[in-house]
């Protein structure tokens, strides 16, 4: 029988250590970090009110709007509006409300943070030499393990779900807004500071509006990761039709999970039409500017 692998250092005594002290953590400021996101929670609720409460057809001009207003076509505009007509029409509206709060949420917040890590990130090589590594591990990580120290700390329910999906989704938009401004000409960088324009100025003037459709892309590509973790965040209490799927799963009803797995596919094609559509709408803009 071949040796097993020599114990360089006592994990068990590692692992207990870990634990106790994650427990300590929650212990100590588990009522303060509830208290934190408690607005985050209040707004995610509130969103999904709002969008019960708002009749289906006025959803469906709402996102027929937001299309027209993204991509200027009215071939988007009529597609996305079947679209969000059908997913009332096999029967998980009220889901799909639930799980477009979620996902608008959890893309918004991961954004908010993701943007200025990218742009951070684009203005130095060690702060990416430092922050590419945590990417890959967060892309790579299983998603339960992000479960286990949120579930901790607040319970089952919408806010481990929430940060769980910001964790996975936020990558792409950190690691393209990197990318974006990084290529942006270095001749019209030096342009632009040959006029005697400031850091902040080039960046805010030039390298950013340069960069957004590569931002843009990193928003799009975050929309759908926070939307395909819709199923693993239902089982910790996040609802809609990821509970569902879960459902189907549990009570091996192949409808339900069908339906709702539609629901899924119906909602990431009709955000990645309009992030798409305006994405390319500004890149052709840019082009004739320039």
């Amino acid at each position: 029988m071949a040796d097993g692998f020599p114990e360089l250092f006592d994990i068990r005594s590692f692992g207990r250590a870990m634990d106790q002290g994650f427990n300590q953590i929650v212990a100590n400021y588990g009522e303060t970090l509830e208290a934190i996101f408690l607005p985050v929670l209040k707004a995610l609720v509130m969103m999904e009110k709002v969008l019960l409460w708002l009749p289906w057809w006025g959803v469906l001009l709402a996102l027929a709007a937001l299309a027209y207003a993204a991509s200027r076509r009215w071939t988007v505009t009529v597609a996305v509006a079947v679209m969000t007509f059908c997913i009332g029409v096999i029967g998980v509206w009220e889901q799909a409300m639930a799980t477009i709060a979620l996902m608008v949420i959890s893309t918004l917040l991961a954004v908010l943070v993701g943007l200025p890590i990218g742009i951070a990130m684009s203005r130095g090589k060690r702060m990416q030499a430092v922050t590419l590594p945590i990417l890959d591990i967060m892309q790579t990580m299983p998603i339960f393990v992000y479960l286990i120290p949120f579930v901790m700390l607040f319970g089952p329910g919408k806010i481990p779900a929430l940060l769980a999906t910001i964790v996975f989704a936020i990558p792409p938009v950190i690691r393209l807004t990197n990318l974006g401004i990084r290529q942006v000409d270095a001749e019209t960088v030096e342009a632009v500071r040959a006029f005697g324009a400031s850091p902040l100025q080039i960046l805010f003037s030039v390298q950013i509006p340069l960069a957004m459709p590569a931002i843009l892309a990193g928003i799009n590509q975050t929309t759908m990761m926070a939307l395909s973790m819709v199923v693993i965040a239902s089982m910790i209490g996040a609802g809609g039709l990821g509970y569902q799927v879960l459902q189907g799963i549990q009570r091996l009803e192949i409808s339900s999970g069908l339906m709702a797995g539609l629901g899924i596919v119906l909602l990431a094609i009709i955000f990645d039409r309009i992030a798409q559509s305006y994405g390319q709408r500004m890149q052709k803009s840019l082009k004739l500017e320039s």
